[in-house]
């Protein structure tokens, strides 16, 4: 009745309002439910996952769902308090940036319906570390929840040069361990829609950014979000940098850059004007996934994300490598049912690999 519900009378109602009005809307509506007992009761009631034991433990991070919120909805931390209820294992709040970022101009989102996709062109808008490390300090974390944050440089021209972005990336990196702020930390170096495009996704580049970000002290784990748009060996050409730095694991991976992917064509943008989510991104990732996997076994925590539309999305993702899964689209096209349904069959997933390895004993 849920899944009925909002696949063919809210969906189709939001579907005609503009995509950042309506992502604004929910999460000022997700943040207040969350902090009355009644609120999270009543998304419990729906949308949490509540049967058999799904806890993972990943780089020493104990996740009682393997499925959390990618980087880019809740980008100021307003929903730390009440994603559990969703049945999200974590939360990647951010991307945040050393000073606050207005994004780019509007529009800012725009959906490709029969594509699955929506065109991304945020810019990195958010509130900056510092005030959004206040509010975390001022939010009680559900019990076993965890959050990860991840960290861009500013989408101004203090941040669009090299040295300028690495110390934009430095500030941001050195408040959080500072305020022991967050359970883990992602790097992204793909976003393209900043000043000065991607200009951390090339090796030398990266390199440079990683010897100052190690500099700072802290135990968490470190991720990089990684471009899906560069051929293998040069994909692979940036794990090996990641790899000598020590960075723990990689999220695959960031949006779609090209537009020609797009399914039907007519409702892409004329120019390039932000990346392709959803949809777009699934076989990219995916392959890079697997690639990853093959090549570097168990070296890099895999994070899937990208194109998780359904059940069978989300365990393919997990089947080509990953170790955990992010997803925001597939909730907004499928509706909020769907992290409840990636559980149920990630717990019979694990039961049947479970049954296959015991062997009965015979008489």
């Amino acid at each position: 009745m849920i899944r009925f519900l909002y696949k063919n009378v809210l969906k189709p109602i939001l579907f005609k309002i503009d995509p950042e009005v309506v992502h604004d809307a929910f999460v000022v509506l997700g943040a207040n439910m969350g902090k009355f007992q009644a609120g999270r009761i009543l998304l419990g009631l729906m949308y949490k996952y509540t049967e058999k034991d799904i806890e993972i433990t990943v780089d020493g991070i104990t996740y009682k769902s393997p499925v959390m919120l990618a980087a880019g909805f809740d980008y100021n931390g307003q929903l730390a308090h009440v994603l559990d209820c969703l049945s999200f294992g974590g939360d990647e709040i951010g991307s945040v940036t050393a000073r606050p970022c207005e994004g780019n101009p509007k529009p800012r989102l725009k959906r490709m319906i029969k594509s699955k996709s929506l065109v991304v062109y945020k810019g990195l808008k958010n509130q900056g570390v510092d005030r959004i490390i206040a509010r975390l300090k001022n939010t009680t974390k559900p019990e076993g929840f965890v959050w990860g944050i991840s960290i861009a440089k500013t989408n101004d021209p203090g941040g669009s040069t090299f040295e300028g972005g690495i110390e934009d990336y430095h500030y941001s990196l050195s408040r959080l361990a500072e305020e022991n702020m967050g359970d883990f930390y992602t790097i992204n170096i793909s976003c393209p829609n900043v000043h000065g495009g991607e200009n951390f996704a090339e090796p030398q580049r990266l390199e440079k950014l990683l010897d100052r970000l190690m500099e700072v002290e802290h135990d968490k784990p470190v991720y990089a979000k990684m471009p899906i748009n560069q051929p293998w060996e040069e994909f692979n050409e940036l794990l090996h940098v990641l790899d000598k730095a020590g960075v723990h694991g990689v999220v695959i991976g960031n949006l779609n850059k090209n537009y020609s992917d797009a399914d039907f064509q007519e409702e892409a943008p004329t120019e390039y004007r932000g990346g392709l989510s959803g949809k777009l991104c699934q076989r990219l990732s995916t392959d890079l996934i697997r690639q990853t996997k093959n090549y570097w076994g168990d070296r890099f925590t895999i994070i899937g994300c990208g194109g998780i539309l359904t059940v069978e999305d989300a365990m393919e993702k997990l089947d080509a490598g990953a170790d955990l899964l992010q997803l925001i689209t597939g909730m907004i096209f499928e509706g909020p049912h769907l992290m409840k349904d990636i559980c149920a069959a990630y717990a019979s997933r694990a039961e049947k690999k479970s049954a296959s390895v015991f062997i009965p004993a015979t008489g």
